[in-house]
């Protein structure tokens, strides 16, 4: 075999790259009417301008310059995103059929090889949405027992934070498994203690891979995977980590197996086991075990890091502003007193509804999204989108659009409230999405919101500890969390 020449080679691949972005770019020209954007550098495309940590904040300044529907490149990928509530909205609900697929996403791919939920394709997502919605429903989200499971965690919860006497603690943990054990009940049936090894796991590979999938690394893996796949780096990690969790809900779903009982589902894994096993034509098609496994992936991280981030902003935004904080307990000593809060009281709560619609709104805990792409070749708002492009509907422009929000970069609960104190419901608070890959677990989301906020403000006043400020940093990753932060959670009673 003949040497090779390590500059020869890399000459090589380079001209390789750049006839492949030529060609790419040729054939984007040839669409008539493809959204405008910024003029793409080779290879790279538009990554260099993006702000590496937020790059949500980019596309937001990009929508100023070019108008709700622009274009970008990621590499040699062209994705299209849409800003503001009118745009996200008439894409993702009045054309929710043309724009409710996922694209491929080489993390995301890797990761679930397109099973379970979240970023599966075609007839499989809608049969593990399905299948999904309904198991929830039948084991509590929007009954009465779930409101139950929800104030049990919450006694739980109360009794970790009365522990410290009021002395400062760092809080994300605690929340993180008080949140994780409701979608856990549900998956699994059954909670963990706080600080059970599987359970402290479990969330740190999940919070870790949250954070590392948005890194540099993370970006270019998505943009260059053949060439970055070999190399260290955080990719390496998230995949490690995502196979490390998927072998524990392996051996979960094993032990299930071997103690099924078809006339008694005590779960979301049990039933569908019953699904497997009852699947026409025959077993195999929908409800194997990678769709099982990705899907207890998909549900378990979306039921516990969403929620839990928001109560952490929550509760963080009342040290901040203690005048809102005084106001909320107020409204709970006036409606609720001392008995326990139900989501009942909701409606009789309009502060104290309109304070949590603005924590999730100012949170702005998923700023971009999860990506969608199109089914078909659609004409949108005079703009031609061809089939299978990657589409960003950007949250953070929605939740921050000033046509609808007085104060949108404030943390302003008046957003939610008429001049005599009502709540009021504001079109553009979309911070579960919309349209066919809406956040599945929204119902649970909101009454978790509500019940575990208002026992915090119940029973405790929070404070920063003494001679700290509150910080409001955010910590950029697939979703926007708090810098870490003690609090002081100082008894009410």
């Amino acid at each position: 075999m003949l040497p090779v020449d390590p500059v020869s080679l890399l000459l090589s691949i380079i001209v390789i790259l750049f006839l492949i972005n030529a060609f790419y770019d040729r054939k984007g020209k040839n669409y008539k009417n493809f959204p405008p954007g910024p003029r793409p550098l080779p290879i790279i495309g538009n990554i260099h301008i993006l702000d590496k940590q937020m790059p949500f904040k980019t596309f937001q300044e990009l929508g100023e310059k070019y108008g709700s529907i622009f274009s970008l490149r990621m590499g040699l990928t062209k994705v299209v995103v849409l800003c503001g509530y009118d745009t996200v909205k008439d894409a993702l609900v009045n054309h929710a059929d043309e724009f409710s697929e996922r694209p491929y996403v080489p993390i995301f791919e890797d990761v679930s090889k397109g099973y379970g939920m979240a970023f599966s394709h075609g007839e499989n997502w809608k049969v593990m949405r399905r299948f999904a919605l309904s198991t929830l429903r039948d084991f509590g989200m929007g009954k009465k027992v779930i409101e139950s499971a929800i104030n049990e965690e919450c006694d739980s919860l109360v009794e970790v934070f009365q522990s410290y006497k009021g002395k400062p603690f760092e809080n994300a943990m605690k929340i993180y498994g008080a949140v994780a054990n409701i979608i856990v009940s549900i998956l699994l049936g059954h909670r963990f203690d706080y600080n059970d090894p599987k359970l402290v796991k479990l969330i740190s590979l999940v919070n870790t891979n949250v954070r590392l999938v948005q890194t540099p690394m993370g970006m270019l893996y998505n943009i260059f995977p053949s060439l970055i796949r070999w190399l260290p780096g955080t990719h390496q990690t998230v995949l490690k980590n995502a196979k490390e969790f998927q072998t524990f809900i392996t051996e979960t779903f094993a032990k299930h197996k071997e103690e099924l009982d078809m006339n008694d589902q005590r779960n979301l894994i049990d039933a569908f086991l019953v699904k497997q096993k009852e699947e026409k034509p025959g077993p195999g098609r929908f409800f194997h075990d990678e769709n099982l496994t990705s899907l207890v992936a998909n549900l378990f991280a979306a039921g516990m890091e969403t929620t839990s981030t928001t109560l952490r902003w929550g509760i963080l935004l009342m040290m901040k502003y203690p005048e809102i904080q005084k106001n909320v307990q107020n409204e709970i000593d006036t409606v609720i007193g001392s008995s326990q809060p139900q989501i009942d009281h909701r409606k009789e709560m309009p502060y104290t509804d309109a304070v949590i619609h603005e924590i999730q709104r100012f949170g702005n805990i998923v700023p971009g999204n999860l990506p969608h792409a199109t089914t078909r070749d659609v004409t949108f708002r005079g703009y031609f989108i061809p089939k299978g492009t990657q589409v960003i509907p950007l949250l953070s422009s929605v939740l921050q659009d000033k046509e609808y929000f007085e104060k949108p970069h404030e943390f302003y609960p008046q957003h939610f409230l008429d001049a005599k104190g009502k709540f009021v419901k504001n079109e553009a608070f979309m911070p579960f999405s919309a349209g066919r890959r809406s956040c599945a677990g929204e119902n649970l989301a909101k009454v978790e919101l509500f019940l575990f906020f208002t026992r915090f403000m119940q029973k405790f006043t929070f404070q920063s500890p003494p001679g700290v400020d509150v910080d409001l940093t955010r910590v950029s990753g697939f979703t926007i969390s708090p810098s870490v932060h003690e609090i002081c959670a100082l008894p009410r009673d």
